[in-house]
C-alpha cells in the first residue's frame, strides 16, 4: 500500500481491470449453488396466438423434471402480471392505455419469445428435453410488426385495452406558433426518417438465480442487472410480498445498454420457481433469448418539418412521430416519448416555436425498454439529419447554418421552446473546435485522393445533447472500519464503467484519504436502503453528488473530534489535505485517526446521505466524421472520427474516454451494420450472430477526442454524464457523411443502417 492519492481529474488505471484481464471476474455464472436446479423457459414460436390448450403432463414425468409452471399455476399462486415503472404522461399525467404483461402467457401470447412454461429439472439438458415434450395448442392471428401497420384501419388489435393499438397519442407544444412562424418562412424543408429497431445485446446475457428461505421466507435474487432495487420492487410486487422480503444481488454485470434497467418475467418466475421446488433454480438466458425476448431500442418513425428565414435562421420545427413500443409496455418505454423525446428537441440551437404530435403504438414484436440514449438519440437524429437538408434544398453551407443558429454562450442558461432549461455548454465554441481538430479545410483534398482510387468520400457531422439523470434519487452510505479501510457503499451500480476507480477517487479528492483504502461495495440490496442503478449516465453525478455532500458531513462530525483532540476551539479547526489542522499552526490529526477516536468514543463518523435532484445535467458536443464508399459494392468505409464533447467536471479523463470509445461504437453499429427485423408474420429475420452483425474493431478507426468542459450548475462536482453521447451523435454523423458522399449521384436519404446493399441501391436512385 502506498498511500497514493488520485483526485478527481487525474488518470490512474482501472482498478477493476486487473480482476477482468486475469479471469478473476464474478459474474452470474460464476457462483456455486449447492443443489442447483436449472430452469428452461418455453417460449411461442408465434407472433399472435391464441393459446387453447398446455398439456404438461408427459413433460412433468420425464426424467430429472422438478416442476413444470404454466399460467395456471400462476394463477393458482396469485402472481400478478407486471406493471411498467411509468403508466401515465409525464407532463399531463394522462394515463397509458396497456396490456400488462403476464409472467407466463395463459390465453394470448402476443410476440415471438413470449414465455408460455416455465421448465425447472435437475439439469439444464433435462430441462431442454422436458420443454420439447410440452405440447401447446396455438391457433394463429393475424400480426402487426410496424407502427404502420399498427394503426392502420382494420389492424389486428395487440390488446382489447389499447384501442386501434394506440398506448398515447399526444400533442405537444406550441401549434399556433409554430403554424404562424411556417406560413411566414421563405424555405420550409420537410423529411421523413426511420430511427431503426436494434437488439441491445449485452456481452453477458441475462440471467437470474432464485433462492427461498422457507424458515424465513425471504426470496433471494443472484442477477445481471442494472437497477436492482427498482427491479427488486416490482419482482415482489409480482409475488404479492413486500420489498423487504426480497433481495437482489448483482456481482460483475457484463454490460446492459438498457436492456437490464427494468424488471422482466424470469425475475419473479425463478424466485417462485425457487420456492416450489425448495432449491435454487437458475436460468441463463440463451442468445437467440436475448434477441426474442430482451427489450429492444429505438424503433421511431418520424416526420419532420423546419421552417427557415431567408437568412437561414430557425422560425420553427414540426415533428409527427409513431414509436412501435413493441407488445408491451415495458419499464419507462412510453415516458420515454413524453419525457426525454419531448424534452430537447433542437435544445443547442435556437428554435423559436416547435409542435409535437408524439404517438406510441403496440405492435407484435419484442418490447422496446431503453437504449443508450433513449429519446434524446431520436430527437437529436431529426433535428440533425433536417438541417443537412435544409442545407442542401436552399442552398446554405451546413456548417454557417448551424454556427448561425447556435444558442450563444453568454445565453446560458438558456430556456428552450418546450419550457425546458439547460443550465451551461458553449455550444459555438464547442462546434468550432471540433471542426477545427477535424481538419474541415483539408477534407477537399483528402476527398481529391479518394476519388483517385475511384471511392466517394462523404463529410458528416452532427451536434447531440442529451439530460442525464435517471431515477431522481441517489445515497450513498460511507463507513470507517476498525482495518482503517473505509467502506464506499452506493445505491448505484456499475455494470463495466469503471466506478471501482472513479467513485474512490470523489471521496480520496473530497477527504484525502488514499484511494486504495476505499472499498466499494455495491450491487447487493441488503447493503443499502436505496438505489437508482445505473442507467441515463446518473452514476457520477447523482452517487458523485451524495459522496461530495456526505463528505461535507463527515467533516463537521470530524472537526468536533479533532478540536478535542487538539485540544482546540472548534471554529478554529481547518480541513485540508486528509488532516484537521489548527488554524495558524503546524498541529494537525489525519482523518482517519479522528475516525478511530469517534468509534472509541462511541460516535462514528459514519455518514448516510440521500438526496433527490430537481434538475439534470447536460452533456453535449459535436462528432464528425469522415466515410469512404465503395461504388462497385456500396461498402461503407468509416475513415475519421472526431469528437469535441462538453462533460463538465471529467472525474477520470481515461475512463471518460473509454466511454466515448464505447458508445460512438455503439452508434456507429446503428448506422452502418445493426437492425432487427421482422417479417409480417412477426418472425424474426435476424435472430442470432449469423444474421445481425455488430461492430467490431476493424470496422472502427482510431478516434479523435477531446473535451471543452463547462462546469455544470446543477451539481457541487460540476460534473456531466459522458456514457451515451456517441451513441447519439454517431448515427446521424455517418447518416450525413453518406449523405455528402452520395450527392453527387443524387442519392436519397433512405431507412435502416447503411449496409453495402442499401447504400448501392441509393446510388442508382
Amino acid at each position: 500500500m502506498d498511500g497514493s492519492l488520485s483526485k478527481i481529474g487525474d488518470a490512474p488505471k482501472r482498478r477493476e481491470d486487473l480482476r477482468f484481464v486475469t479471469g478473476r471476474g464474478r459474474y452470474l455464472d460464476d457462483i456455486a449453488f449447492d443443489n442447483l436446479a436449472h430452469a428452461v423457459v418455453l417460449r411461442s414460436p408465434h407472433a399472435h396466438a391464441r393459446i387453447e390448450r398446455v398439456d404438461a403432463a408427459a413433460a412433468r414425468a420425464a426424467p430429472g423434471v422438478l416442476a413444470i409452471l404454466t399460467a395456471a399455476e400462476v394463477a393458482a399462486d396469485g402472481l400478478a402480471a407486471l406493471r411498467p415503472g411509468a403508466e401515465t404522461n409525464t407532463i399531463t399525467g394522462e394515463p397509458f392505455l396497456f396490456e400488462p404483461q403476464p409472467l407466463l402467457a395463459g390465453d394470448k401470447v402476443r410476440h415471438v419469445g413470449e414465455a408460455v412454461a416455465l421448465i425447472i429439472a435437475a439439469t439444464r439438458e433435462q430441462a431442454l428435453d422436458a420443454a420439447e415434450l410440452v405440447a401447446v395448442d396455438y391457433a394463429p392471428l393475424p400480426a402487426v410488426t410496424t407502427s404502420e401497420a399498427a394503426r392502420a384501419s382494420g389492424a389486428p388489435l395487440v390488446t382489447d385495452n389499447a384501442p386501434g393499438n394506440l398506448c398515447l397519442d399526444w400533442h405537444y407544444g406550441d401549434r399556433a406558433a409554430a403554424d404562424a412562424a411556417f406560413a411566414a418562412a421563405a424555405h420550409v424543408v420537410t423529411i421523413s426518417l426511420d430511427n431503426h429497431r436494434v437488439v441491445t445485446n449485452p456481452m453477458e446475457p441475462r440471467g437470474i438465480v432464485g433462492t427461498y428461505d422457507a424458515a424465513t421466507g425471504r426470496y433471494t435474487a443472484y442477477v445481471s442487472a442494472q437497477s436492482i432495487h427498482v427491479t427488486r420492487d416490482f419482482t415482489a410486487r409480482a409475488l404479492g410480498v413486500e420489498k423487504e422480503q426480497v433481495r437482489f444481488v448483482a456481482p460483475d454485470v457484463g454490460g446492459g445498454f438498457g436492456a437490464k434497467n427494468f424488471v422482466y418475467p424470469e425475475h419473479a418466475l425463478l424466485l417462485w420457481a425457487a420456492k416450489r421446488v425448495g432449491r435454487p433454480v437458475k436460468w441463463i438466458a440463451t442468445r437467440g433469448e436475448v434477441f426474442l425476448a430482451d427489450h429492444a431500442g429505438r424503433d421511431q418513425r418520424a416526420t419532420a418539418s423546419l421552417a427557415l428565414d431567408a437568412a437561414g435562421k430557425f422560425l420553427a420545427l414540426r415533428v409527427a412521430s409513431e414509436a412501435n413500443l413493441g407488445a408491451y409496455l415495458a419499464g419507462s418505454s412510453a415516458s420515454v416519448q413524453t419525457f426525454q423525446y419531448a424534452f430537447l428537441p433542437g435544445t443547442v440551437y435556437a428554435i423559436p416555436a416547435i409542435d409535437l404530435h408524439v404517438r406510441g403504438l403496440f405492435t407484435n414484436t419484442a418490447p422496446i425498454g431503453v437504449l443508450r440514449g433513449p429519446g434524446y438519440a431520436e430527437a437529436n437524429n431529426i433535428i440533425e439529419r433536417l438541417i443537412d437538408e435544409a442545407a442542401r434544398q436552399c442552398g446554405f453551407d451546413r456548417f454557417e447554418l448551424r454556427r448561425n443558429n447556435l444558442v450563444p454562450t453568454q445565453a446560458m442558461p438558456m430556456l428552450n421552446a418546450v419550457g425546458n432549461q439547460v443550465d451551461s455548454g458553449a455550444f459555438p465554441e464547442t462546434f468550432g473546435r471540433a471542426l477545427a481538430a477535424a481538419d474541415i479545410a483539408g477534407f477537399a483534398a483528402r476527398r481529391a485522393i479518394s476519388e483517385g482510387k475511384g471511392r466517394l468520400r462523404g463529410l458528416g457531422l452532427a451536434y447531440h445533447i442529451k439530460g442525464t439523470g435517471g431515477n431522481p434519487s441517489e445515497n450513498v452510505d460511507i463507513r470507517f472500519e476498525a482495518d482503517g479501510s473505509v467502506s464506499l457503499i452506493t445505491g448505484t451500480q456499475h455494470i463495466g464503467q469503471g466506478h471501482e476507480t472513479t467513485f474512490p477517487q470523489i471521496l480520496a479528492d473530497r477527504l484525502g484519504v488514499p484511494n486504495e483504502l476505499i472499498k466499494l461495495r455495491q450491487g447487493d440490496t441488503d447493503l443499502i436502503a436505496h438505489g437508482g442503478g445505473h442507467g441515463s449516465s446518473r452514476a457520477t453525478y447523482m452517487g458523485g453528488t451524495a459522496i461530495f455532500r456526505a463528505a461535507d458531513e463527515i467533516i463537521l462530525k470530524g472537526t468536533r473530534i479533532a478540536a478535542e483532540m487538539l485540544e482546540a476551539a472548534e471554529p478554529d479547526i481547518r480541513f485540508a489535505d486528509g488532516d484537521f489542522v489548527v488554524a495558524g499552526t503546524d498541529r494537525r490529526v489525519p482523518l482517519l485517526d479522528v475516525a478511530a477516536k469517534a468509534r472509541e468514543m462511541g460516535a462514528p463518523l459514519d455518514t448516510y446521505h440521500f438526496w433527490t435532484r430537481e434538475w439534470m445535467t447536460f452533456p453535449n458536443g459535436t462528432h464528425v466524421v469522415e466515410v469512404e464508399i465503395d461504388p462497385d459494392t456500396g461498402r461503407v468505409t468509416l475513415e475519421r472520427y472526431t469528437a469535441v464533447d462538453d462533460y463538465g467536471v471529467i472525474v477520470n479523463p481515461m475512463v471518460a474516454s473509454g466511454q466515448a470509445h464505447g458508445a460512438i461504437a455503439m452508434g456507429t453499429g446503428q448506422a452502418l451494420l445493426e437492425t432487427a427485423v421482422y417479417d409480417a408474420e412477426g418472425q424474426a429475420l435476424a435472430a442470432s450472430f449469423m444474421d445481425y452483425a455488430m461492430p467490431r474493431a476493424d470496422d472502427l478507426p482510431a478516434f479523435a477526442l477531446g473535451f471543452n468542459s463547462t462546469r455544470c450548475t446543477t451539481n457541487p462536482l460540476g460534473v456531466k454524464g459522458c456514457g451515451e453521447a456517441g451513441a447519439i451523435a454517431a448515427f446521424p454523423a455517418i447518416h450525413n457523411a453518406i449523405r455528402d458522399a452520395l450527392a453527387p449521384l443524387g442519392g436519397k436519404l433512405f431507412a435502416g443502417p447503411a449496409t453495402p446493399a442499401r447504400v448501392w441501391q441509393a446510388m442508382r436512385g
